[in-house]
């Protein structure tokens, strides 16, 4: 076996859920986490080729386990564990909610970790300010070391998926709004993270209906990141900024129950008095654009948008046409001046 060892330092909250629905240290989210980044280093070694899927879930199966393999059941040869599990040290009455945002569609100011935490952040009855949901979370700030060991036929590419955990990963409750951002810090004896960007043409990726490279387009890949800042809660503000622009470019001509999808629709859904009829009451579109949060060698912060396209599952009837014009504006939304941005590459073989 091929053993790891990281800090995993988190720079934003994170809503790390347990029994009880609060802030706990746990494996099972960075277990997800390196399953998901180990399929991207996988299609990206197989050529992004048709039909790769069942060989890669028959060795997935193998090295993380399953019950749908025809020999049966097996269990995961992978290990993780952390040093500690205990509660983070975030408690509700703790949280200080973050500076206002103007955004068109509302008539008053909304506070960012609402925005962009709706659900583990909310605004009480009555409440003047938001707060957490549960009883804690985990505090930007806190780590714990994490032990990973995996056969070593598996070493290279699960080295690749760590790499990408450190540099793309979130976890928890919105994690794809940033909130439980981290980073990877290797111990002593660990090599340290190296990997090619998994990068394919963004009009390519809506072949496939999963989430397997990072888009680029004629510019490079589609990899934000925005200017430096203090400390996480103001990087968190810019953040919703961002967001609320690049989704309010997209103005709705319907409400409830629409005959047929907009635009905006196409980017995430469900949207709060903007449902599409034939989606039904229980359909999920997840975002394909995504944020995280990486420390820079100062101690500085910065925000980082990335686009992992694919196309959206037949149950929505995705109409190919529709879906890359709306990418299109986001991109160059993105792109533009205005937004303060620029693109950067990532790291080489």
């Amino acid at each position: 076996m091929q053993t790891y060892r990281y800090e995993v330092r988190f720079l934003t909250p994170a809503f790390l859920g347990d029994a009880e629905q609060s802030g706990r240290w746990r494996t099972p989210p960075f277990k997800a986490q390196l399953r998901q980044w180990w399929r991207v280093v996988y299609a990206a070694q197989a050529g992004f080729k048709p039909g790769l899927e069942a060989a890669m879930r028959q060795e997935e199966g193998l090295l993380f386990g399953n019950a749908w393999l025809t020999d049966g059941f097996r269990k995961s040869l992978t290990r993780m564990r952390f040093d500690k599990w205990q509660q983070g040290s975030l408690r509700a009455a703790q949280w200080s909610s973050l500076s206002t945002v103007t955004h068109p569609e509302v008539r008053q100011a909304v506070a960012s970790d609402l925005y962009l935490g709706y659900g583990p952040v909310v605004l009480p009855r009555g409440a003047q300010r938001p707060t957490l949901k549960a009883n804690a979370a985990i505090q930007a700030g806190e780590s714990a070391v994490l032990s990973v060991a995996v056969p070593a036929q598996h070493a290279d590419r699960i080295e690749q998926a760590l790499a990408l955990m450190h540099r793309y990963g979130t976890v928890g409750g919105r994690s794809r709004n940033g909130w439980g951002s981290y980073a990877l810090i290797p111990q002593e004896g660990t090599p340290e993270l190296r990997g090619a960007l998994p990068v394919r043409d963004w009009q390519r990726c809506l072949e496939l209906d999963w989430p397997h490279a990072i888009g680029k387009d004629e510019k490079g890949p589609l990899v934000w990141q925005t200017t430096p800042h203090a400390d996480w809660k103001e990087l968190m503000r810019t953040l919703a900024i961002l967001k609320i622009g690049l989704r309010t470019q997209f103005r709705f001509t319907t409400g409830r129950n629409a005959p047929q999808p907009e635009a905006r629709h196409w980017l995430a859904y469900p949207v709060t008095n903007h449902s599409v009829g034939p989606w039904g009451g229980s359909a999920r579109l997840p975002n394909q654009l995504r944020f995280k949060v990486r420390a820079l060698a100062n101690g500085q912060l910065v925000g980082v948008i990335f686009h992992m396209p694919h196309r959206p599952p037949p149950a929505f009837h995705p109409n190919r046409t529709a879906v890359e014009h709306v990418w299109q504006q986001v991109h160059a939304f993105l792109d533009a001046p205005a937004q303060k941005l620029f693109r950067i590459q990532g790291p080489k073989p």
